[in-house]
């Protein structure tokens, strides 16, 4: 079976503000690995810093990064405000900014999921 395309993918929160922090930021995880649980996409490697969010993704083949992107970061944003902070609202609920940076994960895997790991020591 084919695994699927890898993928360093990272995005940040609404105008940067510093919100991914404590019981707000194990939550994002468990959100986010469900997404990724859903849709049949491997998350290989999270890491959230107080205003932006690294992950490597294996994307399978029927699904477009951008598709898969706008999925996470969609869904997330909704379950983020509902679930976490109670906005009781239906529209307009963003959490991230738009936009986001990706790169493909080649030979250098092991090198990225480090990186990705050890986003918060200062001697990486």
């Amino acid at each position: 079976m084919y695994d699927g395309s890898k993928y360093h993918i990272v995005f940040v929160s609404k105008y940067r503000y510093k919100r991914i922090y404590g019981k707000i930021r194990e939550k994002i995880g468990d959100i986010i690995r469900d997404l990724c649980k859903q849709k049949g996409i491997e998350l290989l490697e999270g890491h959230a810093m107080p205003d932006h969010i690294h992950l490597c993704l294996s994307i399978p083949p029927k699904f477009s990064v951008s598709n898969t992107v706008g999925f996470v970061k969609g869904k997330s944003a909704i379950r983020i405000h509902r679930q976490i902070l109670g906005t009781k609202r239906m529209t307009g609920l963003s959490f991230w900014a738009t936009g986001y940076c990706v790169s493909t994960v080649g030979l250098d895997e092991e090198m990225i999921r480090k990186y990705i790991r050890d986003q918060n020591d200062p001697d990486s």
